[in-house]
């Protein structure tokens, strides 16, 4: 076994830079959530923003919203309906938006 040695500055120099590293990695693994790019199911969407069903389809549609379908259900991000909203396609205000992420937030801890 062979030993090494080093001076007490340049060690804690490493461990520094070690650390960063380590932040960096850590970083890289657990994103931070970002709210607008959540995905909300059409039931969420037409409950908050207080419009029908058929409202909804008629912006999918007219191409006014970007949506997924999987099996059957719609899916719109926040960040589209925030869009929607700022083109003043439907009028809303921000706090009927903040409504809709909470609700979000509780339904899907609702599921956990």
């Amino acid at each position: 076994m062979e030993v090494i040695t080093i001076e007490s500055k340049a060690f804690k120099q490493l461990m520094e830079k070690l650390e960063a590293v380590s932040e960096y990695v850590y970083a890289m693994a657990h994103p931070a959530e970002n709210d607008d790019e959540k995905w909300v199911d059409s039931g969420e969407v037409c409950h908050f923003l207080k419009v029908s069903e058929r409202t909804l389809q008629r912006l999918r549609t007219n191409g006014k919203i970007t949506y997924s379908c999987v099996g059957g259900k719609y899916y719109y991000q926040i960040s589209q309906i925030k869009k929607l909203l700022t083109d003043h396609l439907i009028k809303s205000t921000d706090e009927c938006m903040q409504s809709l992420i909470n609700h979000h937030r509780e339904y899907i801890n609702k599921k956990k």
